[in-house]
């Protein structure tokens, strides 16, 4: 395993980095914020597509980089890190990712340029309300030549903003995955407001058509599986970019804070809580390459990503916890960014499943002898 960046991939990040900096600063985070309407800034995403960012793991031929998935968990840390309101994970996990895998090549061609060039929000829907992701409730019947769709999503991740969403759905026994637009007759977005202010909605379909052409050739089940374990190493990777923000928010803090005429930062008990932060930061990070790693490898990932997304759970609540504790009152100021990546952990750390769940997943794994 050699987790360690190439010149190309550390080319990658500093320009990531360098466009964060430049647009997604927190004041204009916050402008966005209280702005009104999806936390979706689009100047920022129309800097991102230009700098072909929204293409990473699209081939050339339809316009992209053609990275695999550990530089797209890479610029994923970044986002973490600035916390950013661009729906980069959906649009490259959730959307060009299965369209490379399971797409014919009618539909990549069909769909896989527009994500590239930035015109396309991508997501999926996956969640149900007690329906695991890979066993849907939502109903898919065959009429004409095309399905018409009837249920209802959850929680669909960037919802309020998402052009396409790949929605799985049963069919009796069988399930599949279609393409469906988000703006088609029959489809209804109902905005949700959630703890970190992404721009999540739940999605209900009501006798909306598609076309044969809309559903991908492969096994529903498959798809949703492979889609699901992906999607949990990236939010494992965006839970790396939350600590360690946080973690650098609050050493400079406990620098510059002081108390009986001494930074905060001399005190042994802020030491300890940061040396202990640090630690978490670090297994996280590491855990959440790791995943990373071997997905992009094509090796067996389960273990490792149930583990990653474990940590991210736990040791991101720690970090964050950490962090507002040692900021004190200024923690929890609205005018101070802090307080964002605490917001982020928090939904980070159920998406998906939480720690309990990623332990009983690993128990199983461990079980079953993989």
């Amino acid at each position: 395993m050699d987790f360690s960046f190439s010149d190309e991939q550390r080319a990658l990040i500093v320009l990531v980095d360098e466009i964060f900096a430049e647009r997604a600063t927190p004041e204009r985070i916050r402008a966005i914020e209280r702005a009104g309407g999806p936390r979706f800034d689009r100047e920022l995403w129309a800097a991102l597509s230009e700098a072909g960012l929204t293409g990473l793991p699209v081939a050339a031929e339809h316009g992209g980089s053609g990275l695999g998935f550990f530089e797209v968990a890479s610029v994923i840390e970044r986002l973490g890190h600035a916390v950013a309101p661009v729906p980069l994970l959906e649009t490259l996990v959730l959307g060009a990712l299965p369209l490379a895998e399971f797409a014919s090549a009618a539909q990549q061609a069909l769909h896989l340029p527009g994500i590239a060039a930035g015109r396309t929000i991508f997501t999926a829907a996956l969640n149900e309300e007690v329906a695991a992701p890979d066993e849907p409730e939502l109903r898919a019947r065959r009429e004409g030549d095309g399905w018409v769709l009837d249920g209802t999503k959850i929680c669909v991740p960037a919802g309020q903003v998402a052009h396409r969403a790949l929605v799985a759905a049963r069919e009796g026994k069988a399930v599949h995955v279609f393409v469906v637009e988000l703006d088609a007759p029959g489809v209804e977005r109902i905005a949700l407001e959630t703890t970190s202010g992404q721009p999540e909605a739940d999605v209900i379909l009501r006798g909306v058509r598609v076309a044969e052409a809309a559903r991908l050739l492969a096994d529903g089940r498959e798809i949703v599986r492979w889609l699901v374990l992906r999607a949990s190493a990236a939010l494992a990777s965006l839970a790396v970019g939350v600590c360690e923000a946080a973690l650098a928010m609050t050493a400079r803090y406990t620098k510059e804070r002081k108390q009986f005429g001494q930074p905060l930062a001399m005190f042994q008990a802020v030491v300890h809580r940061e040396a202990d932060a640090y630690i978490d930061t670090e297994a996280v990070r590491l855990t959440a390459r790791q995943a990373a790693w071997r997905l992009s490898a094509g090796l067996p990932a389960e273990i490792a990503v149930a583990v990653a997304k474990a940590w991210a759970a736990d040791g991101g609540q720690r970090v964050v916890h950490a962090a507002q504790h040692l900021h004190g009152g200024v923690g929890v100021d609205r005018d101070y960014p802090l307080h964002r990546h605490f917001l982020y952990a928090r939904q980070l750390e159920l998406t998906l499943g939480g720690a309990s769940q990623q332990y009983r997943t690993l128990g199983h794994l461990l079980a079953a002898g993989a």
